[in-house]
């Protein structure tokens, strides 16, 4: 399982599952592929935020 709070481990096109804001209680994942990565700085402790094909938003879990 890659790390999802490190920028490095995370490029345009893979296939991953985020949280969004709303679901961050519920910890319900949803699984895309990153089509922009959001977070400028080389870690984040909740995981890197990116943006998905189908424009959902959310941090990179898994």
């Amino acid at each position: 399982m890659v790390d999802g709070t490190k920028r490095e481990n995370i490029k345009v096109g893979t296939k991953v599952k985020v949280v969004q804001k709303q679901d961050q209680r519920s910890g319900k994942l949803t699984e895309g592929i990153v089509s922009k990565i959001l977070t400028n700085s080389p870690t984040h402790p909740h995981g890197i935020k990116v943006r998905l094909q189908d424009g959902v938003v959310g941090r990179v879990k898994e």
